[in-house]
């Protein structure tokens, strides 16, 4: 079935999502994270575009665009070709890192742009990693609220606060108000493969299977380190993957094995 036409934004803002190809981590540790901000502030570095948001999950990422004098299917391609780039080489892997297209959504007046901005700042509260915006590390939100220096001028935070007032520090006050307020804004999110596909469900019946498995080959957990297995390890990475709902960093944990491994096996 042919892909329909990206929805063009009157006002050129967008709200964007990438992510893993295959439900994939594409952070695998923070200075994954930290180099992806970093491209952020260097693509735009010639005020072709703005970027109001971000938020980095480990398998996905929201931001808030202003495509400017570029489309925004230019400025993504930019983006992910750079840290794709990265990741690969870092990680000595090959292949696709994303899905092969990232989500889209127009956003074309001031209520809406506010409401995304409050949205993708609250992704973590909502998936229940931290109680309050403020809490997590690699959302914009930050910058906002003067809490965060470290990824200074990674968005252009002055256009969203200047909503708010053209005083900064009432703007900031208002904006903290506005993002705490009870919503029930409605955007493109991250949705994981339904469990009820998967015959894995949890990490203790990970654990159950996993035993199952080498206890064919004679091996222990511990042994799947060995050289001599590790085409038995590989296997049952591929199965995990394909079996279960787990996270790479939760199959590395139960494995005891690196992030990086489970993350290059396919």
């Amino acid at each position: 079935m042919p892909r329909g036409s990206r929805k063009k934004s009157e006002s050129k803002m967008y709200h964007v999502m990438i992510r893993g190809n295959e439900r994939r981590e594409i952070f695998l540790d923070d200075d994954d994270k930290l180099r992806f901000i970093e491209i952020l502030k260097e693509k735009k570095q010639d005020k072709k575009y703005s970027i109001y948001a971000y938020c980095l999950m480990d398998n996905h990422v929201h931001l808030l665009v202003n495509e400017g004098n570029e489309t925004i299917s230019q400025i993504m391609k930019k983006i992910n070709i750079s840290y794709a780039y990265y990741f690969n080489k870092k990680y000595s892997r090959i292949g696709h890192l994303f899905q092969d297209r990232f989500k889209s959504e127009a956003i074309e007046n001031e209520g809406y742009l506010l409401s995304a901005v409050r949205y993708i700042h609250n992704n973590p509260v909502k998936a229940h990693i931290v109680m309050q915006a403020e809490d997590y590390k690699w959302s914009s939100y930050g910058l906002y609220v003067g809490k965060c220096q470290y990824t200074k001028d990674s968005i252009d935070e002055e256009f969203i606060l200047g909503i708010f007032s053209c005083e900064r520090e009432k703007a900031v006050e208002l904006f903290k108000e506005f993002s705490r307020q009870e919503n029930q804004d409605s955007f493109i999110e991250y949705k994981e493969e339904e469990k009820v596909n998967k015959t894995i469900q949890n990490e203790q019946e990970a654990k159950e299977y996993i035993i199952e498995q080498l206890r064919k080959h004679n091996v222990s957990l511990e042994e799947i380190t060995n050289v001599a297995n590790i085409r038995i390890r590989n296997d049952l990475i591929v199965k995990l993957k394909n079996k279960s709902s787990l996270s790479v960093r939760q199959i590395a944990e139960i494995l005891g094995i690196g992030r990086n491994i489970v993350q290059r096996v396919q």
